[in-house]
């Protein structure tokens, strides 16, 4: 699906994988479910591009939810793979962090069956990965900027590509709860530590991005700013 010129995203938005395009080469930020493997030549082709133009893959973090194929495109297309250094174990070992939220019966049935029909149930860990640190300008296609908001991972990253006036905040904070199926900006449900994810959101403060692309939900276009002001207009979390 078409984001904006250059950006794509695999997936119906309960869990996100994008592709972005800069001189005829890609870079793919997260990798969502496995099963996305199967739809991303399609996705690809509706670039103009095709497996051979994957560059690199940027991970946000690395929860079960957002490695999907990434070894699988490692070890088949010797596409390289990079994290924050501190959630290079969670390569390693897929894990789901803590759960604090509500739910919705029929949120729940939604993603679990999303879950099953795209291989969620088992994910191959990523056998070597590269590392970046907060503040690094990567040099893959678009040489977008790390920006570390650590909380809902100790890695946890957003992802700045300015030449596409966009932001990936992975699961900073998200445009929907897969479990209670409430949308617009909020923190996710699932978080390593409630609280500091709510705190390092003023790492956000003084980034300029017109669209917001989270690791579940749709598209934020309104700014990276305004997305902030709702999230922090529900409140501090418990701890």
């Amino acid at each position: 699906m078409e984001i904006a010129p250059g950006i794509r995203r695999l997936g119906p938005g309960l869990v996100n994988s994008y592709l972005v395009e800069d001189r005829g080469a890609v870079t793919i930020v997260d990798c969502g479910a496995p099963g996305y493997w199967n739809a991303l030549p399609t996705e690809l082709a509706a670039m103009g591009r095709t497996l051979d133009d994957v560059r690199a893959v940027v991970l946000t973090h690395a929860h079960t939810d957002h490695i999907g194929f990434a070894e699988r495109i490692r070890r088949e297309r010797r596409v390289p793979i990079s994290v924050h250094e501190l959630d290079v174990a969670l390569t390693k070992k897929p894990a789901y962090p803590k759960w604090k939220g509500s739910l919705n019966v029929l949120a729940v049935v939604r993603f679990v069956a999303f879950a099953l029909a795209q291989g969620m149930a088992r994910t191959t860990p990523i056998l070597e990965v590269s590392t970046f640190a907060d503040g690094a300008t990567l040099d893959v296609p678009g040489s977008p900027r790390v920006i570390h908001v650590p909380g809902h991972s100790e890695g946890m990253c957003a992802i700045h590509f300015n030449a596409r006036d966009a932001i990936f905040v992975g699961d900073a904070f998200v445009t929907l709860d897969v479990l209670s199926g409430a949308t617009e900006p909020r923190l996710s449900p699932f978080n390593a530590d409630h609280s500091r994810a709510y705190e390092s959101l003023a790492r956000l403060d003084r980034v300029d991005a017109r669209l917001v692309l989270p690791g579940h939900g749709a598209a934020w276009t309104s700014g990276l700013a305004d997305a902030l002001r709702i999230v922090r207009g529900r409140g501090t979390p418990a701890r």
